[in-house]
């Protein structure tokens, strides 16, 4: 049997404990060419685009596509 604690942690020790035991929140960056928010140092979702660069071809929405038709 492994070694077990000799008395209860009491709550306000656990709470300090645990007190940086949490997630951070993603940092998001504005993409240069369209604005749109995205992690840094990665290409974006929306345009494709890195560093200026046509890097992915995005595809559009189909109702993007047929507003541009009429």
């Amino acid at each position: 049997m492994g070694p077990l604690p000799k008395r209860k942690f009491s709550a306000g020790r656990t709470h300090r404990r645990r007190a940086h035991d949490f997630l951070t929140p993603t940092a998001l960056a504005a993409c240069p060419t369209c604005g749109k928010p995205k992690p840094p140092h990665i290409v974006c979702p929306s345009c494709g685009e890195y560093r200026g660069k046509a890097v992915v071809s995005v595809a559009r929405p189909e109702a993007e596509e047929s507003d541009e038709k009429k």
